[in-house]
């Protein structure tokens, strides 16, 4: 941890989605399971926290047919990709989706530094569910899953939105900016990229996220104390 001294001030603060602003993991796990049933596929609650959250669609279909011995061609899994998405959305719209407190930690932590997302989601649902719930305008940058070649745990993710903030922000390190996460793929992913990492236990307990620099209990407890924690100052 840096020393006050070294601590430079946080240029701007990256967000993972499903699972930290959206609570929408188990709406992802329904989905799939919902339309896995026509398949001779399964996903139980337990594989998938274990096994699979950390993935983008492609990634979760993809594996699950790879561990059960049941490879998926490309067809395959574009028809799956089609019918999970219609699902997903049916549900999202018959759901309170965000997390407690995150409108208002965005909306503060906004004005004070530049925001991004760095999502294994689709880009279209995380561009409906912050519009719908008035938080877009917040966020300088979105890069999702179909935004790159590689989704989480992969960097690209983060990598992308960090050469995307940077055009507002030319000589910025990555270690100038943090990531906002809830799983040990999104950490690694944030780590590999360069940034250091605040883990919330939306998904997982204390103890599975401890590659984490820190962590919290929810959004509300991200205050300025929290980043200046990390010698990452808001103001």
């Amino acid at each position: 941890m840096e020393t006050k001294q070294t601590a430079m001030k946080l240029r701007g603060i990256i967000f993972d989605f499903d699972g930290v602003i959206a609570d929408t993991e188990p709406l992802h796990l329904r989905s799939y399971q919902d339309v896995l049933a026509s398949t001779s596929l399964r996903l139980t609650n337990e594989d998938y926290y274990a096994h699979y959250l950390g993935y983008d669609d492609v990634g979760v279909f993809s594996n699950i047919g790879h561990n059960q011995g049941q490879p998926l061609n490309e067809s395959e899994i574009k028809h799956l990709l089609a019918e999970k998405s219609k699902r997903f959305n049916a549900l999202v719209h018959r759901s309170e989706v965000l997390f407690p407190g995150a409108p208002t930690c965005i909306e503060e932590l906004a004005n004070s530094v530049p925001l991004g997302i760095a999502s294994g989601a689709l880009h279209q649902e995380i561009e409906t569910i912050l519009t719908s719930k008035h938080l877009r305008h917040h966020f300088e940058v979105i890069v999702a899953a179909d935004d790159v070649t590689h989704s989480k745990p992969a960097p690209d993710t983060y990598q992308r939105a960090l050469e995307l903030l940077h055009g507002n922000d030319p000589g910025a390190e990555p270690s100038a900016y943090v990531a906002i996460e809830d799983s040990v793929w999104g950490i690694t992913a944030a780590h590999a990229a360069g940034l250091q990492c605040i883990a919330v236990t939306h998904s997982y307990p204390t103890e599975a996220l401890a590659s984490a620099e820190i962590i919290v209990n929810g959004l509300s407890d991200l205050k300025p104390t929290v980043f200046e924690q990390l010698g990452r100052p808001l103001n």
